[in-house]
């Protein structure tokens, strides 16, 4: 699973991408992101669209807590589970601006970016508001805007590496148009990886 990518896309570009979205994401700078931090995310507002920066993972299902602590989830597959189908509509679907991805290997991290230089990237995510959750122990209870992505099988340069999953980017003005606004029996078509040699494998991320 992916669970370290990185973030270049610039605030300017995002708001050229996205005419008249509002910009609610403070001073944003180029970098890696891991599980349970902040990250740039682009969602619904009360009229149009917004960048904000939100939590890295979704609240787990119960029954897989030990303990009061939620460190989240990451990455989302089954859309099917009754966990995840309550935050499948619109309202809580978002895109989340990507670079380049890890993909852990022995000894580190492989990670992947788009063939094609100029191709922007966004992964397919589901985002939740104001939840209320022990991430931290030492923390306490915290209420946060929280995002995660969703996965599907790997195409050939992912599968290489690491055959079960890739998550699910979006690189089309007509495909973030559709996961942002379709309904989910159309927008879950989207859950598909990029064609084979659509991304190529580097040494760090970009």
């Amino acid at each position: 699973m992916c669970n370290l990518y990185s973030s270049t896309t610039s605030q300017e570009a995002m708001r050229r991408l996205f005419h008249g979205i509002s910009d609610r994401a403070g001073n944003l700078a180029a970098a890696k992101v891991y599980p349970d931090q902040l990250a740039p995310v682009i969602r619904h507002d009360g009229s149009g669209l917004e960048l904000v920066r939100a939590r890295w993972g979704l609240p787990s299902p119960p029954s897989a807590l030990k303990t009061a602590r939620d460190p989240g989830v990451t990455n989302i597959r089954n859309l099917g589970s009754p966990h995840w189908r309550r935050w499948l509509g619109t309202a809580h679907r978002c895109l989340v601006p990507v670079t380049s991805f890890a993909e852990a290997i022995r000894g580190g991290n492989q990670w992947f970016a788009p063939t094609e230089p100029s191709t922007v990237m966004f992964f397919a995510g589901i985002e939740i508001r104001n939840w209320r959750s022990i991430r931290k122990v030492k923390d306490g209870e915290t209420e946060d805007d929280l995002f995660a992505f969703l996965t599907c099988e790997p195409n050939a340069e992912v599968a290489a590496v690491h055959p079960k999953a890739m998550p699910v980017i979006l690189t089309r003005p007509e495909e973030w148009e559709a996961w942002l606004t379709s309904p989910i029996e159309k927008a879950r078509e989207l859950q598909r990886p990029l064609p084979n040699e659509a991304l190529l494998l580097i040494e760090d991320a970009q």
